[in-house]
């Protein structure tokens, strides 16, 4: 089934063809995820071609996130059941961020065609260089050594009109303040488990950091909102 285009919203401009190589696989993937549900339909436009936009993208993007932690397609499917149909392309990013963090440090070799084809994306020298600034990628022989658990994040930077510096500077404000509520977590946790079993102390730090994770990215969310929110009344108020 599919749907008229929407009035209200952000129209959806990607071909099948199109949202298929921006995300990495086959044509005949997106139509089978289409029929299991795990996407919903195309908006149709002129000539009844369907059109994809964002949050198909962004579905995409958790579906293999999931993929990646090893989950089979019926717990796939039970995941995505459980999200809100009308989740947008942030919040499902906040969801593939939240499922990524259970998962270890990955690094991989990789050629710049797979390089590429993992970012969704042609990447163009200013790119990896800007890519290689962030820590995301760095070169390795005739390949690219990747950090996977951050090549979507960088990749998406590669399209914010922020200059260099700045994301750099966003970067090291961000890394220096997680640092410091890890550590401050970690010693409130440390004092809640120092007396219990080895094998407890392990099952409650597997449980947690997923939660925890959600937790910094929900704060952060709202926080930042009512930052930007803020600057914006000050900025109307100016005008």
């Amino acid at each position: 089934m599919t749907t008229d285009a929407p009035t209200d919203a952000e129209e959806p401009t990607l071909t099948i063809d199109e949202l298929a190589a921006r995300a990495g696989i086959t044509v005949r993937t997106v139509r089978f995820y289409g029929t299991r549900g795990l996407l919903p339909p195309p908006v149709i436009g002129p000539r009844r071609v369907g059109h994809y936009g964002p949050e198909h993208l962004a579905r995409l993007a958790l579906i293999e996130e999931l993929q990646h932690q090893g989950m089979t397609l019926a717990a796939i499917e039970r995941y995505m059941e459980q999200l809100p149909a009308d989740l947008s392309a942030h919040d499902l990013a906040i969801h593939r961020a939240v499922v990524a963090s259970w998962a270890p440090d990955a690094v991989a070799r990789v050629t710049r065609e797979e390089l590429q084809r993992r970012a969704g994306r042609a990447l163009i020298d200013d790119d990896l260089e800007r890519l290689a600034a962030m820590d995301v990628v760095r070169r390795d022989g005739d390949g690219y050594r990747v950090d996977l658990g951050l090549l979507r994040l960088g990749v998406g930077l590669l399209d914010v009109p922020l200059s260099q510096e700045a994301i750099l500077a966003s970067r090291k404000v961000l890394i220096e303040h997680s640092r410091a509520a890890a550590h401050e977590l970690s010693q409130l946790f440390r004092g809640e488990v120092s007396q219990r079993d080895a094998q407890d102390v392990k099952s409650l730090s597997a449980h947690m950091e997923p939660l925890v994770v959600q937790a910094l990215l929900t704060t952060f969310q709202r926080s930042l909102k009512e930052e930007l929110r803020g600057w914006t009344a000050e900025m109307d108020g100016a005008s």
